[in-house]
């Protein structure tokens, strides 16, 4: 560790994950293999939002911009990991863990206000059918967009820039496979407790309100779904919802297991390995969730290919 004479530090070492010498390179393998579907995926989903008319709809909007967002959260952790695992050098610059850790965070709060801007749509689409078209405008659906990114990109400015009034470190050993915001403020020999309080303050502000926000939505959904008198009413309701809610589910899944839910043993490890779940498995899944679980994404995936054969 290089330091000069207020003990700044020129770049960090990650420990990365908790996996033994001999199987790093079966577990570079499985990430860079979930990386990859994970990429591929999303830009699938993308690909049929933007080919397909029929998806040109506000919820599908919304979900090409969380198909982007999960590539882009994926990609600020899952490629420096899997160079790590496979060159052995654990290194990263000072510049390299501030940025990492600011787009971590911006990526991470623009899932949650895009999940909280889809329910809002599936609420209108429900309980508001006849006034959907007016209420879902094509410029309420961009403003809360843009809002989302103007959102999350102020708080993680917040963030970086606190952690980067911080000159003296302990160590340069950061016991994780990126740079945690937490794990960057356990090395600091400064005052933190400015940092810590804002954590606190804007964590909860960024996640309980969308949060609420959702289950709010869901539970007028069910309420309309159960004064429904037809089945097929209520079948197609919840095949509207279902992806929705299980991509919901594990957002906020892995989120509590990260934060809210303490450990007294191996907490390091458990955070890591819930991080994993959460940077690289989650978005990993969402495009089988929404391609699985949604006619209308199958159907442009069948007409996409039809078009394709037909031409050849």
């Amino acid at each position: 560790m290089k330091r000069d004479n207020e003990s700044t530090v020129s770049e960090f070492i990650l420990l990365g994950l908790p996996i033994r010498a001999e199987d790093q390179a079966v577990y570079s393998a499985l990430f860079l293999v979930m990386y990859l579907t994970t990429v591929l995926g999303n830009l699938l989903i993308i690909l049929l939002i933007r080919l397909d008319s029929h998806l040109h709809t506000p919820m599908y909007f919304f979900l090409s911009h969380l198909a982007f967002t999960d590539i882009s959260f994926s990609s600020v952790t899952a490629p420096k990991m899997l160079m790590n695992m496979l060159t052995h050098s654990q290194s990263i610059s000072y510049a390299g863990c501030v940025s990492q850790m600011y787009f971590y965070i911006v990526f991470a709060d623009l899932d949650s206000f895009l999940l909280t801007s889809m329910a809002y749509d599936r609420y209108v689409a429900i309980c508001h059918p006849l006034h959907y078209t007016t209420i879902m405008s094509q410029s309420l659906c961009l403003f809360l967009v843009v809002v989302s990114w103007a959102l999350s990109s102020g708080n993680a400015l917040v963030h970086t820039l606190l952690l980067a009034k911080l000159s003296h470190f302990r160590n340069n050993t950061v016991p994780h496979y990126f740079c945690d915001l937490s794990a960057m403020l356990k090395l600091s020999s400064s005052d933190t407790t400015i940092n810590e309080l804002l954590i606190l303050t804007l964590g909860t502000m960024v996640t309980i309100p969308p949060f609420i926000c959702i289950l709010v939505s869901y539970v007028r959904i069910g309420v309309t779904i159960l004064r429904t008198p037809s089945i097929k009413g209520i079948c197609k309701a919840l095949s509207t919802c279902g992806s929705h809610l299980c991509v919901v589910s594990l957002y906020y899944g892995a989120i509590i297991a990260l934060y809210f839910v303490p450990s007294s043993n191996n907490t390091n490890d458990k955070d890591v390995i819930v991080a994993v779940m959460y940077t690289v498995v989650t978005p990993m899944l969402n495009p089988f969730i929404y391609s699985l679980r949604n006619r209308d994404m199958k159907g442009a995936l069948r007409n996409v290919l039809s078009r394709r054969l037909c031409s050849q």
